[in-house]
């Protein structure tokens, strides 16, 4: 007879024979990539933030300002070339991906110099170009970083997968808020001793890391792209049969044409048209309250009355740690409980924290209170987070990987982006009432859980019915079994 010890023994063996996939070396791959890919958002984000916000310009320039975040909805387009198209000289020394990683780190350290050199007072249009530079090369960048994390685990592998997603969510909140807790430090020593344009050099010393990330890059191996460059071989081949015209205007319109609409037949002849579309849905309405929040929260904790110190502390140094510990935590889960029943989860629990907020502004400053929120809004954040990139990443077809997972992720990018730009025209327009704001961003989750639920169903049946690895062993999935 099995007693209650003997199943919560079971539990908690189940568990920790889960956590082992966290062992794989690939991993600490994932995690470095996920470093890279987040840095890029201290610049843009919470440091612009307040270097704008400490010059004297207003909540809704800050606001608006957030549009250069826009490009990240738009990356899809040029995914396809970055599939296909070489760096010279650098493809063949580094590989296909880090060729792309490195020429982009590049050009963002180009412009943290040309950022110490404008004061944005006198020249707001020259340092939001330059953040707009920043922004599509950190864009381009997350479209070949993203591949090359998913082509480190094999298509099979569905828990290293999941447990890939969250390390790569680690490494990105880890490159996100240690990098702001260095910026937000740097800048703020450097104002204590007195250097007047201390942003400008605190944006010189950022670019120290840049440097570090791309020496760190060559770390990483890169996969072979034999079979996927036979693949889209394959593809144009086909094509230019099709359009029976003579060469070499058959090979170019063909080529042209399997990277641009190649990638999008695949994903809904994979999928189908109308859980695609569902999907795609889905995708967009997610994380549209935790934007909104997200994009006004630094603001929101200056005006209350906490210091940049304080700031980096509790939201940054604190929130690193708590991001850590729950999207490992998110990562176990997802894979015990399944992606579906994660993110209505998640959902749920965004919109519950973000309430946290709305006591916070109406309470007033309160240093235990901050540090609560902060802590329950990562735990929530993170594992929205590690649910939401595994999910998607396991859409993708491996043919196309850049293209499609660029495609599912600047959606979702897409609510975030343009929609939360207007954050700070809304806490404006409701007369500085933080609380309401915060209410009204814990609202917005509601319409993607209600689409999530509409197609529960076939989501679990397209997700059952892969094949996974675990712990380097192949096993069929329930559905197959069944089947069999």
């Amino acid at each position: 007879m099995v007693g209650p010890s003997d199943t919560s023994k079971g539990a908690v063996a189940a568990w920790l024979e889960a956590s082992k996939v966290y062992l794989d070396r690939r991993i600490a791959r994932i995690l470095l990539l996920g470093i890279i890919s987040g840095f890029p958002w201290v610049l843009i984000g919470s440091s612009l933030n307040l270097w704008l916000k400490e010059d004297g310009l207003s909540r809704s320039t800050i606001g608006w300002a957030g549009l250069i975040f826009g490009v990240y909805a738009f990356n899809f387009l040029w995914a396809p070339l970055i599939d296909r198209l070489r760096i010279p000289w650098l493809t063949g020394k580094l590989g296909h991906r880090r060729a792309w990683i490195v020429t982009l780190q590049f050009v963002i350290l180009i412009c943290l110099a040309g950022w110490s050199t404008v004061e944005p007072t006198a020249n707001l249009g020259g340092v939001i170009a330059i953040g707009l530079v920043i922004a599509i090369a950190s864009a381009t960048q997350d479209i070949t970083i993203d591949a090359l994390r998913i082509e480190q685990i094999g298509k099979t592998e569905g828990h290293s997968m999941a447990a890939g997603a969250a390390i790569a969510v680690v490494g990105w909140w880890t490159g996100f808020k240690l990098g702001g807790v260095v910026a937000l430090v740097t800048a703020e020593r450097l104002q204590q001793a007195g250097v007047q344009d201390y942003w400008q050099a605190t944006f010189l010393f950022l670019g120290s890391i840049v440097i570090l990330c791309n020496i760190a890059l060559m770390f990483v191996p890169e996969p072979q792209p034999a079979a996927r460059a036979a693949a889209q071989a394959e593809t144009d081949r086909l094509i230019a049969a099709r359009l029976g015209l003579p060469s070499p205007a058959t090979r170019t319109i063909a080529w042209i044409t399997g990277t641009v609409v190649g990638p999008l037949m695949s994903f809904f002849r994979r999928n189908g048209f109308a859980i695609a579309l569902a999907v795609l849905g889905f995708i967009f309405l997610f994380k549209i309250g935790e934007a909104f929040l997200g994009r006004m929260s630094i603001i929101f904790y200056k005006e209350i009355g906490f210091s940049k110190s304080d700031i980096a502390l509790y939201s940054k140094g604190l929130g690193w740690f708590t991001t850590v510990a729950f999207t490992l935590l998110g990562g176990l889960m997802a894979i015990r409980i399944g992606l579906v029943k994660a993110m209505f989860v998640s959902g749920a629990a965004m919109a519950l924290t973000n309430i946290l907020f709305s006591v916070l502004a109406w309470v007033g400053k309160s240093e235990a209170l901050f540090a609560v929120a902060v802590v329950l809004d990562d735990l929530a954040g993170s594992f929205a987070t590690v649910t939401f990139v595994a999910f998607i990443s396991m859409l993708v077809d491996r043919n196309y990987t850049a293209t499609q997972y660029a495609l599912l992720a600047s959606i979702g990018t897409a609510s975030r982006t343009l929609l939360a730009s207007s954050s700070g025209a809304l806490v404006d327009w409701l007369g500085g009432d933080w609380g309401i704001f915060f209410v009204l961003t814990a609202v917005m989750v509601i319409p993607s859980l209600v689409c999530l639920w509409l197609i529960r169903h076939k989501l679990n049946a397209m997700l059952a019915g892969a094949r996974v690895r675990l712990f380097g062993k192949e096993v069929e999935s329930a559905a197959e079994a069944a089947a069999n």
